[in-house]
């Protein structure tokens, strides 16, 4: 035999058949069967198992991770199965996305749950600080309360010091708890409406002075303090927005009470006693004023002074000198059965409303302006 026939004789043996991937498969053809079953037993038997971690509030983890290894044998063999000709690195890869994507969205569900709770945490915080701020603020005022209860109860005491240490407790209530500020001014206000008349030597001992006795000085001393403490707590008269509060002075008795460059919402002064010197000057006055039936036995200095709303001093009487000198009524002002008898002073004075100057009695040397208060003389 010749070289061609021995090639011939050897290439039945020495030929390489390819082996296609069916045939291996087809080999395989039971174990890929089984692979995705067992796969979708596994993947069905890990969401039991996680059902029943989740109603016992336990980990999930290892739930999770068996369901990701059932979707990698579910996946792949079911590949497998439905396209054997299908590579197999392609059903590997696949399956592995399968299962990374259900640890992927554990991981994602597990974020949301944690951004869930620290939300609730975060609320929770949040509540608890305001119940704690509410009843700190609920001891704070309830200690306010009794404070103000205590302060009042020893504004009744006997003893001078005492009620004037009340007094200051008061005012420091009403400077740290500012809701006070009224309700401590209308005690204040109501204690200069106590009835006081102070006795001077010359009625005490029949001598010839002008000195108040030693109980009347005392009892002037808390008042002129409530006087002080009143004046203090009003804002000043150039604070724009500021908290407006009224004065109820009716019937009380006044002594160098100096409310100048303050000011209020009403203010009422009916039948009022004002002994000495009484400063209104630059006193700013947003609501009523109302000065009825008020005796006025010293100087009254209402200079500068803003009336928003009217002002009324029917029956006013003045024994002294008393000064409206520039003062401006943007309401209804009201003179009607005034008395003066010192000297008095309207010069610059502005009345933007009506004026009822029936019976107004002035001196003869009276300052007026170039208006209505003169013309209200004359007539």
């Amino acid at each position: 035999m010749g070289q061609s026939g021995e090639l011939a004789h050897r290439s039945p043996a020495g030929s390489c058949v390819p082996v296609t991937v069916s045939a291996v498969t087809g080999k395989n053809a039971p174990l890929v069967g089984y692979l995705w079953i067992a796969g979708a037993v596994t993947v069905a038997g890990a969401w039991v198992w996680l059902l029943v971690r989740a109603k016992q509030r336990r980990s999930r983890v290892k739930p999770v991770l068996v369901a990701a290894a059932g979707s990698f044998l579910l996946v792949a063999g079911v590949l497998l199965a439905l396209d054997p000709g299908a590579p197999k690195h392609e059903a590997i890869k696949t399956g592995g996305l399968a299962g990374g994507s259900i640890v992927a969205l554990y991981a994602l569900w597990l974020n949301d749950r944690r951004r869930r709770i620290d939300e609730k945490r975060h609320d929770l915080e949040t509540a608890r600080q305001e119940l704690e701020i509410a009843r700190a603020e609920h001891d704070r005022s309830r200690v306010a309360d009794e404070r103000f209860a205590r302060s009042v109860e020893l504004l009744g005491h006997e003893t001078e010091q005492v009620r004037v240490g009340a007094m200051h407790a008061l005012a420091g209530l009403a400077r740290s708890r500012p809701e006070y500020t009224q309700t401590v001014l209308d005690v204040l206000c109501a204690y200069l409406r106590r009835p006081f008349k102070p006795e001077t030597a010359e009625d005490a001992d029949r001598q010839d002075s002008a000195q108040y006795t030693p109980e009347s000085e005392r009892e002037l001393e808390v008042r002129l303090t409530a006087q002080r403490l009143i004046a203090d707590l009003l804002p000043p008269d150039d604070q724009g927005g500021a908290e407006l509060y009224d004065l109820n002075l009716t019937r009380a008795y006044l002594e160098y009470f100096d409310l100048s460059h303050r000011q209020v919402g009403e203010l009422t002064v009916r039948a009022a006693r004002l002994a000495r010197s009484n400063s209104f000057h630059h006193l700013v006055v947003h609501g009523g004023a109302w000065f009825t039936d008020s005796h006025s036995e010293g100087r009254l200095h209402m200079h500068d002074m803003v009336f928003c709303d009217l002002g009324w001093f029917s029956r006013l009487r003045c024994d002294d000198r008393a000064d409206f000198a520039r003062t401006r009524f943007f309401g209804p002002a009201k003179f009607a059965g005034a008395r003066f008898r010192g000297p008095v002073s309207f010069e610059g004075v502005e009345f933007e409303d009506s004026v009822d100057r029936t019976d107004l009695q002035l001196p003869a040397d009276a300052v007026l302006p170039a208006g209505r208060v003169d013309e209200a003389v004359g007539s």
